[in-house]
């Protein structure tokens, strides 16, 4: 169907100096990436100098985080346009953290993805229940949520550019994981609510990755199932040995 996706989230760690020796590593520890497509996502500081080391590797660049305007007096903020001057093939959007300390919903994510699309950049959009919604089983109300209001009046021919990463909210950074069976559930019921608002065949043809603790340990459990495309690694990707034995599951 399509390659798997790996795509290491180092938040708010690594210098520029930092990431651009971790990918000078990366790319003497893992000769071949052919089968497979990796992509880094640092600080924003980092990615044009990123997008320098990572040329001609293969490996993609990615924005840890968006505004929805391509200009304006928006202090602080980075638009779709700017982070495509910088490198970046791909721009995370409503990641958890986002969703939870920076209070950003599912409007504002839907006109982040829009922006997104219009610029030519791939989003990767995450989803995912709390500890509290998936213990009171409220998981698939969630991420069905999460998708319809995510997706609102976004075409089918440019969700097909995008990337959906199931990511529960109680495994980020906790050392819990979902369990194989578990994230392949509710990739399959993801898989369900985009076919219903775009068709059985657009369902097939969506990259579903899963994120929350991902490390060596677990992957090739998590990539054995047939719904999960791929992973979205958080504190195993700051180490280079651990995320390359990630990327060569």
């Amino acid at each position: 169907m399509f390659p798997p996706l790996i795509v290491g989230n180092w938040k708010m760690y690594k210098t520029i100096t930092e990431g651009v020796d971790f990918v000078v590593r990366l790319r003497a520890r893992i000769k071949e990436t052919a089968d497979r497509k990796v992509v880094l996502a640092p600080p924003f500081t980092a990615l044009y100098a990123l997008a320098g080391a990572l040329r001609e590797t293969g490996i993609g660049l990615a924005a840890q985080n968006v505004w929805d305007r391509e200009a304006g007096a928006f202090t602080g903020e980075v638009s779709p346009r700017m982070l495509a001057d910088a490198g970046c093939q791909y721009v995370i959007v409503g990641h958890s953290e986002r969703r939870a300390l920076f209070g950003e919903g599912d409007a504002l994510i839907n006109r982040k993805l829009k922006a997104v699309i219009q610029s030519g950049l791939q989003p990767i959009l995450c989803i995912g229940e709390t500890l509290g919604e998936r213990e009171t089983g409220q998981t698939f109300a969630v991420v069905h949520r999460q998708i319809k209001e995510g997706l609102k009046d976004i075409s089918a021919a440019d969700a097909a550019r995008m990337v959906l990463a199931y990511e529960p909210v109680w495994a980020i950074g906790t050392g819990q994981t979902a369990s194989p069976e578990q994230a392949a559930a509710v990739h399959k019921h993801i898989r369900g609510v985009a076919g219903g608002v775009y068709g059985e065949e657009f369902s097939r043809q969506m990259p579903v990755i899963y994120g929350g603790s991902v490390n060596p340990a677990n992957i090739k459990a998590l990539m054995a199932q047939e719904d999960i495309n791929g992973v979205l690694v958080g504190g195993a990707s700051l180490d280079v040995e651990s995320f390359a034995q990630i990327v060569e599951f």
